[in-house]
């Protein structure tokens, strides 16, 4: 068994922002795993903002990611400023530091993932593009320990 008497956990939430849904994962870092939590299907900012506000009270995560779409090619996407703004505006009401990460193709991942009824992958796709991105942000920042998988 492992010591992990000096390691830290965190728990991260991420965001896979769009005009219609808000996908939300969570994930942690000790054993740097992300999960699909839920999809924020609310037209009005405030209702939007509500719900995510409920949800980071119960999860209570130390730090935020939100997706930020580029262009294949590496130019900027259009969509980017927008998710710009959403990643500033959960930092001013939380209070919670939020990193940018690359969604490039995290719909297309998610879509892979999930099988089944169609209407129900409708429903947890943007939440699954929301844990690939974490996935990949996790992986980057907090890939754990190899002392743990010993």
């Amino acid at each position: 068994m492992p010591d992990l008497a000096g390691a830290r956990s965190e728990t991260i939430m991420a965001f896979d922002f769009g005009e219609q849904r808000i996908g939300i994962a969570i994930g942690e870092t000790l054993l740097g795993e992300a999960r699909a939590l839920t999809t924020v299907a609310e037209a009005a900012n405030e209702r939007r903002f509500a719900a995510i506000g409920k949800l980071i009270e119960e999860w209570q995560p130390t730090r935020l990611v939100v997706g930020l779409p580029h262009q294949p090619d590496d130019r900027e996407h259009p969509f980017a400023a927008r998710c710009e703004r959403f990643a500033h505006q959960l930092n001013g009401r939380f209070g919670l530091p939020v990193d940018l990460a690359d969604e490039r193709y995290s719909s297309c991942v998610a879509e892979t993932r999930l099988t089944g009824d169609k209407l129900k992958n409708k429903l947890r796709l943007d939440a699954e593009a929301a844990a690939v991105i974490l996935q990949a942000w996790l992986d980057q920042h907090h890939a754990p320990s190899a002392s743990l998988c010993h």
